[in-house]
């Protein structure tokens, strides 16, 4: 191979005048209905290092949600070593279920646990607002030492050199390690005629993520771990004081190419929760638990999405997952020049995966693996100008689940 070739068929981590999606798009689910939205992304702004994504979305059944996302950001130009990932999200639902005490036809149950009627919940209008910025500090250990940004090449969207992590687990020697900190807040209004409730919480959350993954947007080899803590302490506008403790762990074993096939890995993750201060009242009521958004929660966009966001809630939860990542050599973009020119996808991706996990009343081994929740499920997944873009589609004994969002499901 020439210099001249492999100039064609690398190309660098840094962005081009050509890093930027912006276009509208539709979906359903059952809390929007039929929706449409418009997203606007971009790699190497506000600078080079970082990206951005915005989108808007409206829906028939009366919801609307706007939501802004970036990466990578240094804060302080001078400290180089210092990123921040900050996120917005503004959301009104006209039509949505969410998982918390107060429907009149379960007095006796408490919404979200494991054995909980999938019925019990509350359908309402409301409001739901989210902000968190996580702050991170590289440490100069492992490729952490001599690597501050990426020196990432691709070859159509797949990984060809300059991988972070993947070698031993060693982080002295291998991968990067972060100290996180990350303020955050979340408000969560539902009312109907029959009960008005609110739920908010800010506070921060400290952790330490090692990351020996070779590209985290796309992993085919290497591990990661995050611990973490996190505290409300009352203050301002919060439903009350907590504290939950998590850790999330996920590796990745590449099963190479094969014909039809450029890429095939198989993607394993586990995650715990528990909440040291949830505190059962004789009434049955909670003091100082997390809200149904936060802590030990299953359902939704990350965790079994075959079921609602938040449908499965307590003071500890489990979490395993398997999914089997497929990139086939055949891209239908490029049929569609025009429409290719504005999203540059490099690659589909078709990913089967299975989930198991469950919620509990308190940190046990033996309970927490036992009458468990499953979903199994397939998603097609894109990766458009070094975003990755995906739909999972999920089943349970319960029903059918239907996830859109930027980003692979895990450590997020």
């Amino acid at each position: 191979m020439t210099p001249g070739q492999a100039e064609e068929i690398l190309e660098t981590s840094l962005p081009r005048a050509d890093s930027t999606i912006n276009l509208p798009y539709g979906f359903w689910n059952e809390t929007f209905g039929l929706a449409a939205g418009y997203v606007y992304a971009v790699n190497g702004s506000p600078q080079p290092q970082a990206g951005m994504v915005a989108s808007v979305m409206v829906g028939s059944e009366g919801s609307a949600m706007g939501f802004l996302m970036g990466q990578n950001i240094r804060p302080v130009r001078s400290l180089e070593r210092l990123f921040v990932d900050p996120i917005l999200s503004i959301g009104y639902f006209d039509n949505a279920d969410v998982f918390i005490d107060g429907n009149p036809d379960f007095p006796d149950e408490r919404a979200g646990s494991n054995d909980s009627d999938p019925d019990n919940f509350i359908t309402g209008r409301g409001r739901d607002t989210f902000a968190r910025a996580r702050f991170k500090y590289l440490l100069p250990i492992g490729t952490g030492r001599e690597r501050i940004l990426p020196e990432f090449q691709f070859d159509k969207g797949i990984l060809a050199d300059g991988a972070n992590g993947g070698d031993a687990l060693n982080p002295w020697r291998n991968g990067l390690t972060y100290v996180e900190l990350m303020p955050f807040f979340r408000s969560q209004n539902v009312e109907n005629e029959l009960v008005d409730i609110d739920q908010a919480t800010n506070g921060v959350e400290l952790g330490l993520f090692y990351d020996n993954r070779d590209i985290g947007s796309n992993p085919s080899r290497g591990e990661s771990v995050r611990l973490r803590v996190a505290r409300d302490w009352g203050q301002f506008d919060s439903s009350g004081s907590w504290t939950s403790l998590g850790a999330e762990a996920d590796h990745y074993v590449s099963l190479g190419a094969t014909e039809g096939w450029r890429q095939r890995v198989l993607a394993l993750n586990a995650w715990t929760s528990y909440s040291p201060t949830w505190r059962v009242r004789p009434d049955g009521m909670v003091d100082n638990r997390p809200p149904a958004f936060s802590g030990a929660t299953l359902g939704g966009l990350w965790r079994m999405r075959a079921f609602p966001a938040q449908r499965f809630n307590d003071k500890a939860g489990i979490y395993y997952s398997a999914e089997l990542r497929l990139i086939p050599e055949w891209n239908p973009m490029v049929h569609f020049p025009a429409l290719q020119e504005r999203v540059g996808i490099q690659w589909f991706q078709v990913v089967p995966f299975v989930e198991v996990g469950r919620v509990a009343p308190s940190w046990n081994v033996e309970e927490l693996h036992s009458k468990m929740k499953w979903n199994a499920g397939c998603g097609v997944r894109a990766w458009a100008r070094g975003l990755v873009a995906r739909v999972d589609v999920a089943y349970s004994d319960e029903g059918f689940g239907v996830q859109m969002m930027v980003g692979q499901p895990f450590q997020f």
